[in-house]
This record gives C-alpha cells, structure tokens and sequence, in this order.
C-alpha cells in the first residue's frame, strides 16, 4: 500500500509530504483546489510522461516520491527478472530536470519507464471517470473472470505453451518455405551432386596431375638426361662409381696410421653406399620412362575435367570443390528428407495442440463455473447502488483459435432497464452507471485476488442520498481487504473514510500553492458540514456532520 507520497515543485505545489495508512482515506477540497494535481504527482511518479511544464519554479528539478509497502504483493520474482534491489517498503523517486529530461528510480536504482509503468500495474489503481471504458474491454473482462475462477496457473501453463507451440509453426513455415525453395532447384543441384560424384574428386589429386602432366610433356628431355647421368656414374674408365671405389681403396691402406685419415675413409665410403643407392635408383626411373601417349591423353582430360569444374563453380581448388560438393548433397538430402523432417514437425505441433487443449478445456470449464456468481453478485451489488433492473448475460463459446489467455471467446453484455434488451456496455449504459459497475466489479475482485492500491477519483459523481452510502458501505468493505483511497465531494461518503485530508489552496506573497494536510476529528466535522451547507456553515450541519461521522 502507499504509505507516503513527497512532492517538490511540482505545478502548484512547493513542498508537500503527507503518511497515508490502510483502510479506507478520504480525499476532499473545493472544485479547484488541486486534487487533480495530486493525481498527477503520483501519475508521475509511477512513470506518466512529463515535461518542464509540471515544475513550478523552473530554475529548480520537480521530485516526486511514493513510498510503498509491498510485502503482500509477491513480487521477489518481478524485481528479480527487472534486476532491482527488493525491499518490502519500496521507495519510487522521479526526477524532471528544468531541462524537461526526467530520471525515475526504484530503491535508487535508475529504471526506464516501461518497466516503471510495468511495477506501476502491480502497485497502484487510480480509477477515474475515463477508466469505465475499460469495462467493455474484452482482456479487462476476461481477467474478472479468471480472477474468480482461480484461472491464473493454467492461464501461464497455457500462455508457455502457446509460446512452444507458435514457434513449432513458425519452424514448420520455414521448413516449408525452404522445401519449396529446395524443389525449384532440385533436378539442378542433383544434376550438379551427381557429376562431383562420380568424378569422385581427391585433395591434392590436381597437384599429382600437374606432375605427371609435366612430366610426360617432357619425357624425351627426362630418358635423355637419366641417361646421361648413369653413363656419367658407372663408366668403367671415368664413371663415378668407379673412381669412388678406387678412392676408397686409397684411403682405407692409410686408415689405420691416423684418425684422422680413418674419418675421412669412413666418408669417402658414406659417399660410396650413397651414390650406389643413387644409380640403383637412376637406374629403375631410367627403365620406367618410357612415352606413353595413352596416359598424356588419360591425364590430360582428368585436368582438364577438374578445370572445367572449378570454373562452372567459380572456385580454384579441388579443396574448394569438395566444399561444394558437400553443399549439394545438403541440398539435394533436405529435399529428399524434407517430407520425413515436416512430418515430424507436425507431429510436435499436434501434440503440443493437445496439451493446450485440455489446459484450455480446463479454463474454459472454470469460466462457465464462475459465471453464475459472477452475475448475481454484480446484479445484486448494482440492486443497492440504485440499479435494480441490472441484468448481466454472460456467454462463452469455445473457438478452434488459440488466444493468449485460452480459446474462448467472451460475451459480456448489460440491460439496465426492465425488459430492455443487452447490449454492449459502452453503448447500452451511462457513465454514471458505468462507475457504480465497475465498482461493483473491484469490490468483486477485491474478495477474491490480491488487489493493489485503489484510488477512487470521484467515481461518486452524479449519486447522492441513500446511494451515496452505499457505495461508501462497498468501499468499506473493499478497505477490508486493500488499501482504498478516494477523492470525493458526498459528505455521506467522507464520513466514512478511516482517515481524511484535505486539499486547499494557500495565498503567499501573491503567489498560490496547493497543500494538503490529514483532518484530526474537529477538522473533520468542520469539513464535512461545510460539504453540506457550505461556507456559512449553520449548527444544524455541525449536527449532521457529527451524526454522519457516528
């Protein structure tokens, strides 16, 4: 509940603060004194726009601040997912700058707006004329209904699957999307997988090629120096190996007369084994070369086969061909798996469907049940507040569509009169009948769900005598179970309040401002008898007031 609200500088007021309590607070001034500004200090604080324009002296910032006890409201989990520090007396602080730039935070904690308005929707409910139009709103009435009907864990089992279930359909769409893509160019891209796979492409295959390409391109130049180089080896008169052997044989006779001699033998011989192996060598490719132009042709156009690919698919390497390879197997597999991976996803999204089925089946059944209550509790509640022709017909029809909130679709219409027909609340009821319906809907509600703060803004209007007190009997009642603040004009309905303050207009050097003080018991009676015979007041109204406040 809100248990204290400051105000700096903002329009008429210079610096006000003022402790508010449970039960139910009257709020009263003269037409004009600056109720509405109170209204919208607290709009401001809870995060309604502003401007330079609010602040009364525009050298200086305006602050509003509202302290709020918040420990009967389970919001650990709110403040935890917005990251803000919990405490059970909350304190909200806004900021204008004379600059019109404004700063809020929570606990000291700078926020944004939208998750002020957010906190604001849990916190407090400031009821005016206007807000009536919120009755015929089909969310607004949905919600009156699944607070009866304790609809609030399976309207979220519902709302997290909805939330499985749309993205399914949204996978499926794309899936299906893709697959008509995928066929548009299926014969293409298997035509395209079917020839990289049968050339049946290895990594470094084009280098080896090249190789063996230059290599028999140059054949005659190949046998001729092989051969040159053997003759230049094993000549029996100048050969290498000949002259090797025979250095050897030198220097192995002297070996053993020095060390020094002997690693040099030992070297001499190292160069021997290593040539043999060289000529063993020179001699197998000697005899391996030959002009074969069947296997030119043959590696020729294996080359010339990879050339071409890499060119139709703008790449420059077999490495880069595989790549694409692989791309259009994943192609051609998508569409030819495609049918078996929607199949799938349909299935998930039936089963899904079936599940929110029966949750939705289970808040329909709970709607139905509450609907009756529901509608005598309202009509008998619009009985006492002068309404006794109120009739409610209240209808569900169950649809094959998924809603945020269920499947249902509601019927929320209103007669007021004997015999008259329904119709739609704005179109069928005034705007006074409108307040004392939806103040019957808030006391309804009040008994049955954890309501924030509620604050009446003359929802009193155009009421007066016996009426007039019962609606004070509902906000008392309400009181029992909330906090209830209401700004009224009805004597009848001041002097029922558990507490009141006054709001009026001071005149300093020349300039107004708006104060606003808590009435002792004295104050009280002065007040409410001049609502009832105004500024002169006579002792038959201090009477009456007296007996009102008894």
């Amino acid at each position: 509940m809100l248990t204290q609200l400051s105000i700096n500088n903002y329009a008429l007021i210079n610096q006000l603060s003022i402790d508010f309590s449970s039960g139910l607070s009257i709020i009263t001034g003269e037409t004009g004194a600056g109720k509405s500004i109170l209204l919208g200090a607290l709009g401001l604080v809870l995060g309604n726009r502003a401007d330079s324009s609010t602040l009364k002296d525009t050298s200086k910032k305006c602050i509003v601040e509202a302290k709020i006890a918040i420990s009967n409201y389970n919001l650990r989990d709110f403040f935890d997912e917005v990251d803000l520090d919990y405490e059970d007396n909350t304190i909200i602080r806004r900021e204008i700058l004379p600059s019109g730039k404004s700063r809020a935070f929570v606990n000291d904690t700078p926020v944004n707006l939208s998750i002020l308005n957010e906190l604001k929707s849990k916190l407090i409910d400031v009821h005016s004329q206007h807000q009536t139009l919120q009755l015929s709103d089909t969310n607004f009435q949905f919600e009156v209904l699944d607070a009866l009907a304790k609809n609030q864990e399976k309207i979220a089992s519902y709302k997290k699957g909805l939330v499985q279930l749309n993205q399914l359909k949204k996978e499926l769409i794309v899936l299906e999307q893709n697959q008509r893509e995928a066929n548009q160019q299926y014969d293409y891209n298997l035509h395209l997988f079917k020839e990289l796979e049968e050339v049946k492409l290895q990594v470094a295959e084009q280098q080896t090629l090249e190789e063996t390409l230059d290599k028999l391109n140059n054949i005659e130049d190949i046998k001729l120096n092989l051969s040159e180089a053997l003759s230049i080896s094993v000549d029996e008169q100048v050969g290498l190996q000949n002259s090797l052997h025979t250095l050897e044989n030198r220097l192995q006779k002297i070996a053993s007369f020095s060390k020094e001699y002997e690693e040099i033998s030992n070297r001499i011989s190292s160069i021997k084994i290593e040539l043999d192996d060289i000529v063993s060598e020179l001699e197998t490719a000697n005899e391996s070369v030959e002009f074969n132009p069947n296997e030119l042709e043959k590696t020729n156009d294996r080359l010339q086969l990879i050339y071409n690919l890499q060119k139709k698919h703008y790449v420059n390497s077999i490495e880069e061909l595989l790549v694409v390879h692989e791309q259009l197997s994943e192609k051609v597999g998508q569409v030819e798996n495609a049918e078996e991976t929607i199949n799938a996803k349909k299935e998930a999204i039936n089963a899904i469907s079936k599940k929110l089925d029966e949750v939705a089946n289970l808040i329909t059944k709970s709607r139905v049940k509450v609907i009756p209550n529901l509608k005598s509790e309202l009509e008998e509640l619009l009985a006492d507040l002068g309404m006794e022709n109120a009739r409610f017909s209240i209808n569900i029809n169950q649809t094959k569509n998924y809603f945020s909130n269920g499947k249902d679709e509601l019927e929320f219409l209103f007669s007021a009169n004997k015999g008259g027909s329904f119709g739609e609340l704005k179109k069928v009821a005034s705007g006074g009948e409108l307040s004392r319906i939806m103040l019957a809907v808030k006391k309804t509600l009040s008994e049955n769900i954890q309501l924030p703060t509620i604050i009446f803004d003359e929802i009193d209007t155009g009421v007066s005598g016996e009426i007039s007190n019962k609606i004070a009997a509902i906000m008392q009642q309400m009181s029992k179970h909330m906090q209830v603040i209401t700004i009224t004009h009805l004597p009848q309905i001041a002097a029922k309040g558990n507490n009141h303050y006054k709001v009026f207009k001071d005149e300093v050097d020349g300039v107004t401002t708006t104060n606003l003080k808590q009435l002792n018991t004295n104050d009280r009676i002065v007040e409410i008898a001049e609502m009832l015979s105004g500024k002169d007041i006579s002792e038959s109204a201090m009477t009456h007031a007296k007996e009102l406040l008894n």
